[in-house]
């Protein structure tokens, strides 16, 4: 790409340039998403089956982890009644 020297440009020209740019990063930025939105609708198929399977598996995770905590209780109740007698 060709150097421009800014400080050589009127102030027209300059705001012509910056239009120009303006518009042609427009263009790139509006067939990028145009390029995503197409490889997101590719991927969403997959993404159906995924969710469901993804939603229980922290289900399962977060029931484990809370019979864990009951049972570090019950086994923390068991070793200090006399504790609380005290």
């Amino acid at each position: 790409m060709a150097k421009i020297d800014l400080d050589s440009l009127s102030i027209e020209e300059l705001a012509a340039l910056r239009d120009n740019a303006t518009d042609k990063l427009a263009e790139k930025v509006a067939a990028r998403q145009a390029e995503l939105e197409a490889e997101l609708d590719k991927l969403s198929q997959y993404g159906k089956s995924a969710k469901k399977s993804q939603a229980a598996a922290p289900v399962a995770k977060a029931k484990k982890s809370q019979e864990m905590k009951s049972q570090e209780i019950k086994s923390d109740e068991a070793r200090e009644p006399t504790a609380k007698a005290a």
